[in-house]
């Protein structure tokens, strides 16, 4: 199959374009960037939890400026890639505009409070679907964004492929008797048993079918095939060469860039960084980065700003610089028979990096406290709506639900609902639902 052959394919939208602008002379992947950056759940990202929570402080990252610094990790990567292995690059027509697209989007389905938030959905969803964050992305892409009446930003179908991280449905990488057990009280509900598989909803597949027409049966097949694990939900096994740069970038902006939050804010200390991360890299033995990891640290911990920056610049591109092309056997289209990685000893870096703003940042008591509340705010607002959604639900919202509802897939709206609300939005809308004391009338429209 010729690039021009497949590329045309790929360039298709639900919604073919009916009207031609005089003087519009953008790609599809340009139009795509436009949609994105100019979306309602885009712009709702600079107020929803990345790591910190929103509102503590006006220097860390929120989901909005780690997508922007995905996006530019992910030119950077697409650059590197085109110059490293120009054949290759061309023959899958790699294109940086589309890469930035995708990390500026990769993140838009996910809900208030982060991971608290998406726990909180999956558990109140468990006998509904279910509800993941890059499941949440898809159905925003495809259909709840209103660049369109009913096709959402109808991207075109390489850009929404580059954001499917995990091609298969919730459903059918569920762990059997996972989560089988309730607790009697909301409170009670345990983050660490409700952690969803990484997914799509079941009721998306119309759309995904649509995604994957032009792929053989068997490219498909193997696509959607997954790792099962004892006691543990599957993990599906590829993505797309798009995706795979995508997912790099995040990654990146995650370790490095994330770190960067935690040192300012006194939130981790030299000491243990030396011992959890500079020296386990000193005896991986990676290029360039093992023999300056104890001057990077130096600078990572120094009082001056700029001599911090430079060594979160010079981490950025080491790992940057590292990336490959790689070959996927197995699959007969050009874009899943590539994947951008990472050299084995690079990615084992990184990860130690992601290991270290995890265990130090993220599962500190006063972090996960704050998730816990945000989790509990997200259940209870769900709960509440689903008892009544006629009577306080917004109209239309009310709209939406009631056509669901003739699919019996009324909760799905709900989740819909409560994802797509910034932080700030859902607690005061939790203070005027629950707190004698708050009230009054509230903007109910965020989508």
């Amino acid at each position: 199959m010729t690039v021009q052959r497949w590329e045309q394919e790929l360039h298709a939208r639900r919604l073919p374009r009916s009207v031609s602008r005089d003087g519009d002379h953008r790609n599809p992947y340009q139009r795509d960037k436009a949609r994105v950056l100019h979306s309602a759940a885009f712009r709702r990202l600079q107020a929803k939890t990345q790591v910190l929570g929103v509102g503590l402080s006006d220097f860390y990252r929120t989901r909005l400026t780690h997508s922007l610094e995905a996006a530019q990790i992910g030119t950077g990567i697409t650059a590197q890639l085109c110059g490293k292995f120009p054949d290759i690059a061309s023959k899958l027509a790699l294109d940086a505009t589309l890469i930035e697209t995708l990390c500026l989007a990769h993140d838009i389905g996910h809900p208030p409070f982060g991971h608290g938030g998406e726990i909180a959905l999956h558990y109140m969803m468990h006998e509904h679907g279910g509800f993941e964050g890059n499941g949440q992305t898809f159905r925003i892409v495809t259909q709840l964004e209103p660049y369109t009446a009913e096709h959402g930003m109808n991207l075109c179908r390489r850009s929404v492929l580059g954001l499917v991280k995990y091609p298969n449905y919730i459903d059918a990488l569920t762990a059997p008797g996972v989560n089988s057990a309730r607790p009697a009280s909301l409170r009670q509900v345990k983050a660490s048993q409700w952690h969803p598989p990484k997914g799509l909803f079941r009721c998306d597949e119309p759309l995904f079918d649509w995604l994957l027409a032009p792929f053989s049966t068997s490219d498909k097949d193997k696509l959607m095939s997954f790792n099962q694990f004892d006691n543990k939900h599957s993990k599906t096994r590829f993505k797309s060469f798009d995706c795979s740069i995508m997912e790099l970038a995040d990654d990146i902006a995650y370790g490095i860039h994330d770190l960067e939050d935690a040192i300012v804010m006194d939130m981790v200390n030299r000491q243990d960084f030396i011992s959890d991360v500079t020296l386990p890299l000193k005896s991986l033995e990676i290029k360039w980065l093992s023999d300056n990891i104890d001057e990077l640290t130096d600078k990572l911990f120094s009082k001056a700003h700029h001599e911090r920056k430079n060594a979160i610049g010079a981490l950025v591109n080491s790992f940057i610089t590292a990336i490959e092309i790689a070959d996927v056997e197995g699959f007969e289209h050009p874009l899943l028979a590539y994947n951008a990685k990472m050299p084995t000893d690079f990615e084992n870096g990184l990860e130690l990096f992601k290991r270290f703003v995890y265990n130090k940042v993220i599962r500190r008591p006063d972090v996960q406290q704050l998730e816990y509340k945000g989790q509990m705010v997200v259940m209870e607002l769900l709960e509440a709506f689903s008892s009544d959604p006629e009577r306080l639900l917004p109209e239309n919202t009310q709209e939406r639900w009631l056509k669901a509802c003739e699919q019996n897939n009324g909760m799905r709206v709900l989740a819909d609902y409560i994802s797509g609300m910034t932080d700030e939005f859902a607690s005061r809308l939790y203070g005027t639902l629950f707190s004698p004391r708050q009230g009054g009338i509230q903007d109910n429209f965020h989508g």
